[in-house]
């Protein structure tokens, strides 16, 4: 199974001729030019015959935070998975209509998976270290790419912890076993090594869910932070976190499915989290903001 986590670049960003095998230069310019990161159009996924999300048109902007709330089960992590291709190790699961990522179809089939989870990292619901030192859980990602010098690893160590605000709480044991750290460290230790090859995108699922108010403070205060040099992607249940650190939210709710009638998730709206929680379209985002239901 490949982990998004360490499948990432360890150089400066590729140019986006480097994306696809065969980009026309019409492309290019799209790519270089746009502020929209991700175009979903009338996205599905699918397990096997079961239609797990339908109807999701959205657009995802360049360092901005974007969120997805909704209850459980309407589908906001399925389509979190699909923006990195992690469905592609799930078997019987596709997704159907348009993923575009700087303008390319992220699943054309001129562009490479590997190359989209370099680009694209995520960070997961439950803190996920190596059984490895602190310093090996940063460096394994560049090393399984390439860098072998010790004095650019021990740069680019130093520079994800502390652009995950971990640096001075972790440099005296840096040779200490990650186990050791407490939940909140464990998990911004992965933010770390998720962007010590730097991507462009960083998806969060979830990732203060399993931490106590304090950490989970911090972990939103390196979100805040973060995102002047990434685009990031959160899931969440927690309504106050979304409205506290994102720009935009999506709200996204499972209905009966009328080709199937079965429950299936969608996206009810889409909007800046702003007139999300102050002035929502839909009822049903009302409803879900108020606490009438889910």
């Amino acid at each position: 199974m490949i982990d998004a986590n360490t499948v990432l670049e360890p150089e400066p960003r590729p140019s986006a001729r480097n994306f696809v095998q065969d980009l026309r230069p019409s492309m290019v310019e799209v790519l270089d030019a746009a502020q929209v990161v991700f175009d979903l159009s009338h996205v599905e996924v699918f397990y096997g015959a079961f239609r797990a999300v339908r109807d999701v048109t959205m657009r995802i902007h360049k360092n901005q935070i974007t969120a997805f709330i909704g209850p459980s089960g309407c589908g906001k992590t399925t389509v979190l998975r699909s923006l990195n291709r992690m469905h592609d190790v799930t078997p019987g699961a596709r997704v159907a209509g348009e993923v575009r990522y700087h303008g390319v179809n992220l699943y054309g089939a001129d562009v490479s998976p590997t190359e989209v989870r370099r680009r694209i990292g995520m960070v997961f619901q439950k803190p996920n270290p190596f059984p490895k030192s602190i310093y090996d859980n940063i460096a394994f990602g560049p090393r399984v790419n390439g860098i072998r010098d010790k004095a650019k690893l021990d740069e680019l160590v130093e520079q994800s912890l502390r652009a995950a605000a971990l640096w001075d709480e972790v440099k005296d044991r840096l040779h200490d076993s990650a186990f050791g750290m407490s939940g909140g460290q464990q998990q911004r230790l992965c933010i770390a090594r998720t962007i010590a090859v730097e991507p462009e995108v960083v998806l969060m699922d979830e990732p203060c869910s399993a931490l106590d108010p304090i950490a989970t403070a911090h972990v939103e205060d390196l979100m805040r932070e973060l995102k002047h040099r990434y685009t990031i992607v959160i899931v969440t249940h927690n309504m106050q976190q979304a409205a506290r650190v994102s720009e935009r939210t999506a709200f996204f709710t499972a209905e009966l499915d009328p080709r199937t009638e079965q429950r299936t998730g969608l996206l009810v709206e889409y909007d800046f989290t702003a007139k999300i929680f102050s002035n929502p379209r839909d009822e049903r985002t009302e409803n879900y903001i108020t606490g009438r239901f889910g």
